[in-house]
């Protein structure tokens, strides 16, 4: 239930980025959800190799309880891989709008122009 929470608010806070910069909201949208299920999947898979390494008995005695520390230490960490990337976007977006607005300096006048000679 947590994840589901986790993965809605990363869903909207792409989105708004998204609309901040005039992308497609559901593409960046996803992108939060892959990341972090992507992390979550990572982070998790290699928790089990190193359990499964160091105490191979331990397997046996797994429950997939829900809560657990792992669990809770795995949404901090894949939260702050979400922000990361959201950063990351951020920066790279931000250096897209500032290289594009000499096209739109051009165009300052051209339309009064048209107007008068009509």
């Amino acid at each position: 239930m947590m994840s589901i929470i986790i993965l809605v608010g990363a869903y909207r806070y792409y989105a708004g980025l998204a609309e901040r910069f005039g992308k497609i909201k559901w593409q960046l949208g996803l992108l939060a959800i892959g990341v972090y299920l992507g992390f979550q999947v990572l982070f998790l898979f290699s928790y089990g190799f190193y359990v499964a390494l160091t105490d191979p008995n331990a397997l046996n005695d797994n429950n997939y309880a829900g809560f657990s520390g792992i669990n809770i230490i795995s949404w901090i960490f894949a939260i702050g891989a979400v922000y990361g990337v959201y950063r990351i976007l951020e920066n790279r977006f931000k250096k897209e709008v500032s290289k594009s607005p000499v096209w739109e300096i051009e165009e300052i006048g051209v339309e009064d122009k048209k107007d008068i000679h009509l």
